[in-house]
């Protein structure tokens, strides 16, 4: 295993996110994680701003629905290719592992102008981190390689604040180097090129990824939003209010067993749509529960595990 702080001799805590430079590490790019930092900034701003932004104009095409913005949502959507320089994720299941960008792309568009083109066109879909609980396909991986992807521009910003701060990254290894790279432009609305100054290791460039943004697991995923959301929404939908006033519920592992509530992504639109139609929007209230539980994450210290 060859970290960072051990590559780089950096010793002490760390802004970034000491990963192990030889191999994937199995942490992902989590956009509500990013959403809930405070810092730091205006990376973090700027991240979110990136993912947002893309969401509205790829969401704005499904609503339009004309040929032309058809064209173009689905085209935007085939632009993530594999984001390897933060060597995040697991290979086997990111893009790598699922065929490619323009499958992955058509994959979501497909998934977005049918089986949730509703919750699209109501607004309740409209941040990155809401397509794995509705998108089939769409996990931890998908979801961090296309954070990563819109997010690059700020995410070489941020490398490149790390570069001046540890002059080590400019002495050590391969040295840094320019790249020219695909980022999103918010303000453009368009995919451009920029070019970025990088660390490289063993001829690989290295995008470092702030502290607090990469976890094991999404704050926001489809079985979480299942377990709580969906099912207790579920219990208040078939409750009986007995004589003094309280509300007998179903249990949900009874609930689970039920035609039509059985665990999946399917079940989660279903339910989520049936919510809407009474004004009760269950991403709404799954976000509040998320960000109420949430806990940053203690600093990284530079002494590998």
């Amino acid at each position: 295993m060859k970290r960072v702080s051990d590559f780089y001799r950096i010793s002490g805590s760390l802004p970034f996110v000491n990963v192990d430079l030889d191999d994937d590490n199995r942490l992902y790019l989590d956009p509500h994680a990013i959403r809930l930092a405070t810092g730091p900034m205006p990376f973090a701003r700027d991240a979110v701003n990136c993912a947002d932004s893309f969401l509205r104009e790829v969401t704005a095409c499904v609503i339009v629905g004309e040929p032309d913005s058809l064209a173009r949502g689905e085209a935007l959507l085939q632009r993530f290719f594999e984001p390897w320089e933060t060597r995040l994720g697991m290979a086997a299941t990111g893009f790598r592992g699922h065929g490619g960008a323009d499958l992955i792309g058509s994959m979501i568009w497909t998934a977005l102008t049918k089986d949730v083109e509703a919750l699209v066109r109501v607004g309740i879909l409209r941040q990155i981190e809401d397509l794995p609980l509705f998108v089939k396909g769409v996990d931890r991986d998908i979801t961090s390689d296309i954070t990563t992807r819109l997010m690059f521009g700020p995410l070489a910003k941020f490398t490149a604040q790390m570069i001046a701060t540890y002059p080590q990254f400019a002495t050590t290894g391969d040295g840094v180097h320019e790249f020219a790279k695909q980022i999103w432009n918010p303000i453009e609305n368009e995919w451009t090129e920029a070019t970025v100054t990088l660390p490289v290791v063993d001829g690989k460039p290295l995008l470092l990824i702030p502290t607090g943004w990469a976890r094991p697991t999404l704050l926001m995923s489809a079985k979480r939003f299942y377990e709580t959301a969906v099912l207790t929404f579920a219990q208040l939908e078939q409750a009986i209010t007995m004589e003094d006033g309280t509300l007998l519920t179903t249990s949900k592992d009874s609930l689970r067993e039920q035609s039509g509530l059985e665990r999946g992504r399917q079940t989660n639109i279903r339910v989520t749509q049936r919510a809407f139609a009474t004004e009760q929007d269950l991403l709404a209230y799954f976000k509040a529960f998320v960000d109420g539980r949430y806990e940053p994450p203690a600093e990284e210290t530079g002494v590998a595990a």
